[in-house]
């Protein structure tokens, strides 16, 4: 009878090991066959260089120069005209240190977290920004380079001054709790900061959203130097939200690339279709005689399906990460013109707001009425030359002009009297703020430009070496 007992339990462990070894080589086999689906990533490090060396040195000593020509050439004219009141365009260190931002915009459930998921290599791991068939990002996720991993909420990223998203708290406590920050160490991070947006849902109203959803878009548009717009095959209907955030775009056009993802669900007469539908929905939002770069493919970890048009997809693939490697190689050369761009519309503000100041001045008299003439001025300023006047006597373009009721609307918070002339805008040792920010537009910012494109190490302007002894001149007061 022991006997018996005995060999049974013999069978039993036998059976279970039998069992075991079974279910381990099956897990093996799923995993092998998990691996093989997945798409090879070498072709990302060698596109985007991620094994080059930065020369850290050369771009921190123009980053500097560049910061200090800003401070002591533009901010000065920008204070004392408050052209942030303008153009709610504020300027901080911040946002001339960061690395080049990439945006990611579209409607719901195209790829856009897969895209970045992939480009990070971060699908199965803890901090993989989430995706699913369903709306699924909420919030608008910013993905930095960091020491370690780890997340940061809205409210801790909008009170670090060192970060260039402090002036995201002008848009409330809502939003923030709608911004998220993720930091990893990652090669590519170190040279790209990407963000990922909620979204575009048609048939939600913006305001169900609980902050201004198009402001906020535009706030990081306006930051963007790359912008990816993702539709994929069933998403290709326009309808309000997505036309206003077109209007957004409206000369940005050169940062934008369109990608039509999921390109390997459809075989290639489908996709030929597709491709016309989706410009034939964009081309009354895209009024530009050249159309934005179209990328064609499937954007994320697993292998392309069969029968599908793989070597299109790869080279499809292949040319955009050439087209991100662009914009991390010149992200120097984009952020002087940027700034130089931002010095330019500095100017022009100071300019227009001396020729209202000078024009009140002289439309004044004893028993003039002060806001009686100055309405006149403000609702009607062609009648007084004030923009044709700026254009005959200054290199200004007309294109480049703000709108006459953008200054109805900036006098109407800020008095004329708060401003002083131009010739009054002069100091002994400071110099004259106009020609300090003309001198930054026509020699140092190109200056700056050249030496970056030469190899040359940025240094100091003769008069920042040696130091300048001449009285600055001031060539609007009389003699």
């Amino acid at each position: 009878m022991k006997g018996t007992v005995l060999i049974c339990c013999f069978l039993s462990l036998l059976l279970l090991q039998a069992t075991a070894e079974e279910e381990e080589e099956e897990e093996e086999e799923e995993v092998e066959e998990f691996i093989s689906t997945l798409r090879d990533r070498s072709h990302i490090d060698e596109t985007l260089r991620l094994a080059t060396e930065e020369k850290s040195g050369d771009y921190g000593a123009a980053i500097e120069r560049l910061r200090k020509i800003y401070h002591t050439s533009i901010k000065p004219m920008e204070q004392a005209y408050k052209y942030n009141e303008l153009r709610q365009h504020e300027i901080s260190d911040g946002e001339i240190t960061s690395k080049p931002m990439v945006l990611f915009l579209g409607p719901w459930s195209v790829g856009k977290s897969s895209m970045i998921n992939y480009l990070l290599g971060m699908h199965d791991s803890a901090y993989q920004l989430y995706t699913g068939a369903e709306p699924t990002t909420s919030e608008f996720t910013v993905i930095t380079h960091g020491e370690k991993i780890r997340s940061v909420e809205g409210i801790v990223m909008a009170a670090d001054s060192s970060r260039s998203f402090s002036p995201l708290e002008k848009f409330g406590q809502n939003f923030l709790e709608k911004l998220v920050g993720i930091e990893m160490p990652h090669k590519l991070l170190e040279r790209v900061t990407f963000v990922d947006t909620p979204g575009i849902i048609e048939n939600r109203k913006q305001q169900e959203r609980g902050y201004p959803f198009n402001d906020v878009c535009q706030w990081f548009i306006d930051r963007a130097d790359l912008i990816f717009v993702v539709f994929d095959p069933t998403k290709l209907d326009v309808g309000l939200e997505l036309e206003m955030l077109f209007r957004q775009l409206k000369g940005r056009e050169s940062q934008i690339r369109i990608i039509l993802n999921k390109a390997d669900n459809l075989v290639t007469q489908d996709l030929m279709r597709v491709y016309g539908a989706l410009f034939w929905s964009l081309a009354p939002l895209i009024n530009v005689t050249e159309p934005p770069r179209v990328y064609v493919s499937s954007f994320w970890p697993y292998d392309y399906a069969a029968d599908t048009s793989r070597d299109l997809f790869k080279r499809e693939e292949i040319s955009l990460l050439e087209d991100l490697n662009q914009v991390i190689e010149n992200r120097m050369e984009n952020k002087i013109a940027f700034i130089r761009q931002h010095g330019i519309r500095v100017r022009i503000h100071g300019l227009l707001v001396d020729r209202y100041v000078q024009t009140f001045k002289e439309k004044m008299s004893y028993f003039s009425d002060p806001e009686l003439v100055f309405k006149e001025i403000v609702d009607d300023p062609d009648k007084f030359y004030i923009f044709k006047s700026i254009l005959a006597k200054t290199n200004v373009s007309k294109f480049d002009l703000p709108t006459k009721t953008a200054y109805q609307d900036f006098f109407g918070v800020n008095p004329v009297s708060n401003f002083k002339p131009l010739t009054a805008q002069c100091s002994y040792m400071g110099g004259c703020l106009l020609d300090k920010i003309e001198r930054a537009i026509t020699n140092e910012l190109p200056a700056l430009l050249s030496s970056i494109n030469s190899g040359k190490q940025p240094g100091l302007s003769s008069c920042e070496a040696t130091g300048c002894g001449e009285k600055p001149k001031n060539r609007y007061r009389k003699n």
